[in-house]
């Protein structure tokens, strides 16, 4: 089958935008906000996300990257050796850490990074900010920021294309698995 493009470039690039609007909103400002991107996608959509809000509110927000990899519980089932990617993260304490991912699907990676960021630190609050909720959550996780609510199947996937990754236009689509 094949996929169908749900968002474009543009349409990643307003939902983005009012992500960033949405952040500064209910943190009263960006001065505390520290922005980390789950890798893969989650970092350069964090680095966008800062770049936006930099550019209304005039504050450089720090950005952190996090790799789950060691934090994943099927980690055992995912072959012999993970492959890592780096974790970066600004000073956490007293800040409002807004985490950022492509897709929430299952609540399963954000539940690893939460159990990672409480190794690194204590921040003041954790937010959750995707650009895509696809529902089908097997653990109580809600994000606070959501570029779009896709209602999916489980057979299912969405894909999200970013410049800075893959190397093609920025788009989300969906795709059916067999």
């Amino acid at each position: 089958m094949t996929p169908k493009q749900l968002m474009n470039d543009e349409e990643i690039r307003r939902a983005l935008k009012r992500i960033a609007h949405e952040i500064v909103e209910r943190n009263a400002g960006a001065s505390l906000v520290s922005l980390v991107g789950i890798h893969r996608r989650g970092v350069p959509l964090a680095r966008r996300l800062a770049a936006m809000i930099a550019e209304t509110e005039h504050v450089q927000v720090p950005v952190g990257e996090l790799d789950i990899g060691l934090y994943r519980d099927d980690l055992h089932s995912r072959g012999p050796a993970p492959i890592l990617g780096r974790t970066i993260l600004p000073e956490l304490g007293k800040r409002i850490v807004v985490l950022v991912d492509d897709v929430l699907y299952t609540g399963r990676t954000i539940r690893a990074a939460l159990n990672e960021l409480s190794d690194w630190g204590r921040p003041s609050a954790i937010q959750l900010a995707v650009l895509v909720d696809r529902g089908h959550r097997e653990l109580p996780i809600r994000a606070d920021f959501v570029g779009k609510n896709i209602p999916t199947a489980k057979n299912e996937r969405v894909d999200v294309q970013l410049s800075e990754i893959d190397q093609a236009q920025d788009s989300v689509v969906i795709v059916q698995e067999d």
